[in-house]
């Protein structure tokens, strides 16, 4: 039996749909402390594992000149904060596809379309609150980061400027698992699909410098899209001046990620399902 797609009446208010979507998705997050806690777990787990167990090592390499020990961690620190507040916002925004997979297969979706509500609020309203909930994940990684001795030297155009990038970056993300999990054949599926998201940054400049990679890994680390995201970050938090070229890529491939995840993620909730 096919369900009909109804469209919304008069009544629907946009605004206020998208806000009550929000909430309804903060609440959630509230409801399954297992799955919100996760999206802060990993990130801060691998941000105390590199520092503590590889930092000493590795920072002599990313460092020239810095003795591997105390010294390696402390400069491996700096170098790898940047990336890990990008696993943040990937985990935060695999929280969303599992949310829109349970929605989508437990048919509060279809009940969604036969009811005067605006249909971009349905994902509108859990892509903002990922960001939020992704913003918030963002906020407690980097201040563990500051508790073990990472000191960025962004001033306050700095700040604001890295608080909308990684707000940019996180919709942009969020849009592109809502479809992900809508396209998912299973909850189950929906939380593993994501995850090949995370496998990027370790083939990108989050974790070594791309100089030391291998010619075809190296050419595939500077065209993916955390490579720019990252070095954007990593400048941002050291208070240099940016690479425009660096820039301009991140804010494209966030721009382009965003448009095909609204896209893609719209035209699977249109579409009839049987």
């Amino acid at each position: 039996m096919t369900t009909a797609t109804i469209a919304p009446t008069a009544g629907a208010r946009p605004l206020a749909d998208t806000l009550t979507m929000l909430r309804r998705n903060l609440l959630r997050a509230v409801r399954y402390p297992g799955l919100t806690s996760f999206t802060i777990a990993i990130p801060v787990a691998l941000l105390l594992l590199f520092v503590f167990v590889f930092g000493g090592a590795f920072g002599a390499g990313v460092a020239p000149g810095v003795a591997p020990g105390a010294a390696g961690r402390s400069a491996y620190l700096d170098y790898i904060t940047p990336a890990i507040l990008l696993f943040a916002v990937v985990g935060a925004a695999q929280s969303v596809a599992i949310s829109a997979a349970m929605d989508a297969k437990g048919g509060i979706m279809a009940r969604f379309k036969t009811m005067a509500i605006s249909s971009g609020s349905v994902l509108g309203g859990p892509v903002l609150g990922t960001v939020i909930q992704g913003l918030i994940a963002v906020a407690v990684v980097l201040g563990l980061a500051m508790a073990l001795g990472f000191r960025p030297a962004a001033a306050v155009a700095g700040w604001l400027v890295l608080a909308g990038l990684l707000t940019l970056v996180t919709f942009a993300f969020s849009w592109l698992c809502v479809a992900l999990g809508l396209a998912a054949k299973s909850v189950e599926t929906a939380s593993n699909t994501p995850m090949l998201l995370t496998v990027l940054p370790f083939f990108g400049s989050g974790f070594v410098p791309v100089e030391t990679m291998p010619a075809a890994v190296r050419w595939f680390a500077e065209y993916q899209p955390f490579t720019p995201i990252i070095e954007t970050t990593r400048d941002l938090l050291a208070g240099t001046a940016l690479t425009a070229s660096t820039t301009f890529q991140a804010l494209g491939w966030s721009a382009l990620i965003a448009a095909l995840g609204y896209a893609w993620s719209h035209s699977l909730y249109r579409r009839e399902r049987t």
